[in-house]
Order: C-alpha cells, then structure tokens, then sequence
C-alpha cells in the first residue's frame, strides 16, 4: 500500500484524514528525533499541512548536534598536544569544543583529516605507521555497527577511536520525564530501528502510556505515521507501530546487534544541551582498550554537563521546547557559515534545515 503513496493526491488526502482525527482532540505534540526526518518535513513544507492544534517538533536525532564539547575538547588536545592525526566526517570540523573548533586547531597546525567512513581512516592509518591515526566514531545505533565490524577485524596497532556513539530510546527516555516538556508522541527514526527492531521502543509505550510509530521518511510515510499516532490518541490505545515495514521489523539485526555486544559496553554519557543521561553511551570493552583513544593517550572522561554558548539555544532545540527560527540569533548571527551552535553545523542539524528550507510552505 505505502509503496503507492508517492504523489500529491494521496498527501492532501491524509491531510484531511489527520484533520478529521485531530478535531476533536485537544493540542498534540509529536516528536521525531531525525535529522532526515526533519529534511523531509521541511523541504517538503510538510507543517504547513497539518491542523493547527497538531505540531511536530525535532528533537535530538543528530549525531553531531549531541556530541558534547568535552569529546571536541579531546580531540583538539591529541591533535595539537599529542602530535596525533584526527579523522573525522566533515560536519565535525566546524562544531565547535570549550575553546575551539577542530577546523581552528587545524588552522593553527593540527592534523585533521575528513573521511567518508572509519574504514577510510583505517586505510590511512595502514598506508602511514608512522603516525597515531584517531577516529572520531560518532553516531546512533545506525552507524556504530560499522565501528564494531571494523574493530573486529584486525585494526592496525596505530589507529584508535574516540568513542562518541549513543543510544536513541534512553534520550527518548530523558526527555519524557521532563515534566515541563509536553511529548504526545514519538515518530521513531526508520535508520536506527533498522538496527534495534521496533520492539526497542516497547518499554518506553509500556512505561510512559505514549504512542511510537517508527517511520519512513518519504512524505507520505511521514504523514501516515502521523495519523497513526494521532489515531491511537484518539483511542487510547498507545503501541509501538511500525509503518515502515519494508525496512524495519519488531526485532533487533541480529547480526548488527551481534557485533554491538561484543564490542561495547553500555553506560551513562552526556548529550550536548541535555546532559547526563543513564545507559545511553556506547564504550569500548576493555578488550579493546588499546583502540580506545581515552585509554591510549590517558585522556580524561567528562565528568560535567556540557558547555552552552552565549546567545545559542541549541540546547532548546534539541530538547524539543523551541523551533530553530524561535532563537533571537538563528539567520542573524547564526548561520551555516558561521555557526554559534552545533544544530546549525550539520546537515542533519534542525537549524542548519531549517535555514536551508526557511519560507518554504508550499
């Protein structure tokens, strides 16, 4: 069925069914937690359709946007301290630590390298032993399988990581025990559930009573997982539902999963704009100790909340309590080029979207 909803028609026809449905309920707030989710709703002025007492809002689904600044300020410290060359994506370069940004430690003499994926930066470890090579391993559950395969596999003795993978449902946690923070609902990402299964958020609709539907992200997927939410508000029934079934099933990978385990620990970590939250950082199991940047050049671990900026409330944004267009300096004196927060470096951050898609309502 969703394989047909791909034109215009079938969107203004979910319009009217998810007015219908909301009429006669009082404001919903949804909240995805995914920066391709927000690409489609913005570029697609997806907001504009909905009824008024709807809305949808971002919260923490950018890997880059949550790295906290202390990890940045680690990894300055090995490339300018310890002679140490970083790889990283390049939405990394520009975010910027306590003090600086790894693109200025590189003005100033680092050696920072952009790569595609951590089997680039282990190529490159391999064709230069003369030199420490440290990778900075972010991302959600989607992307850390790739570091456990490639740590699995006979990584050469000169390259290491920096560990900033996290876990979505535990932010998902923190955020709806925050009482002043009013989530109705969760539209699930569909790239991390392809790795942990629907079945990850069930603990969440059990405890919380709030309805999860892990969705696509093609506009009609959006919209009807946004009417499926809507509908279980109406009656009262919260579940975990999976509108994304032709990539997603209610169990984890197992064969991800698989290498997850044997890899990784599991302990409490720090999100940028939202703190310390328990369970929700991946760490390397001692048997790894030596790719483990922390361990191998006796780097300190945070021990406090991350730092804010003046005059940037990504940490509102990530937190779901405000719009990016509702901070005093978003499109002023926060823009793509020169960014005061983290959410406005990425592609995948909400204000960097935001800035690229801002009027489109059509």
């Amino acid at each position: 069925m969703l394989e047909s909803l791909k034109n215009k028609h079938i969107i203004f026809g979910l319009k009217k069914i998810i007015a219908d449905t909301c009429f006669s309920l009082g404001r919903i707030k949804i909240m995805h937690v995914c920066g391709t989710h927000e690409q489609a709703i913005s570029r697609y002025g997806l907001r504009a359709l909905l009824p008024e007492n709807l809305e949808v809002i971002s919260g923490p689904g950018c890997p880059v946007c949550c790295t906290p600044a202390f990890d940045i300020d680690n990894l300055v410290t090995l490339s300018l301290e310890k002679n140490v060359l970083i790889t990283c994506f390049g939405d990394m370069l520009k975010v910027m630590g306590s003090r600086i940004s790894l693109s200025q430690a590189k003005a100033r003499g680092a050696k920072v390298k952009i790569v595609y994926s951590i089997l680039d930066a282990i190529e490159f470890a391999r064709e230069h032993s003369d030199i420490q090579v440290v990778h900075s391993a972010i991302g959600f559950e989607t992307t850390a399988p790739t570091t456990a395969a490639a740590l699995l596999n006979n990584c050469p003795t000169n390259f290491s990581i920096l560990c900033s993978h996290r876990l979505i449902p535990p932010a998902m946690d923190a955020l709806l025990c925050q009482k002043d923070n009013r989530i109705d609902g969760f539209l699930a990402p569909g790239h991390v559930s392809v790795i942990i299964g629907g079945k990850a958020y069930a603990p969440l609709t059990n405890k919380y009573n709030r309805p999860i539907v892990v969705s696509g992200f093609e506009p009609a997927d959006i919209f009807y997982s946004i009417y499926l939410i809507a509908k279980q508000i109406k009656e009262n029934q919260p579940k975990v539902e999976i509108e994304y079934r032709r990539a997603v099933e209610w169990q984890p990978q197992k064969k991800a999963v698989s290498m997850l385990k044997k890899t990784f620990d599991i302990e409490n970590s720090f999100w940028r704009g939202l703190g310390e939250i328990a369970n929700s950082g991946f760490v390397l199991k001692n048997k790894f100790k030596d790719f483990d940047a922390l361990h191998k050049f006796n780097l300190k671990k945070q021990v406090q909340d991350s730092v804010s900026f003046k005059n940037c409330l990504c940490a509102e944004v990530l937190k779901g309590k405000i719009y990016p267009n509702q901070c005093p300096s978003f499109a002023k004196t926060c823009k793509p080029q020169h960014p005061l927060g983290p959410c406005m470096v990425s592609y995948e951050g909400s204000c960097a979207i935001f800035y690229t898609y801002r009027g489109n309502k059509d």
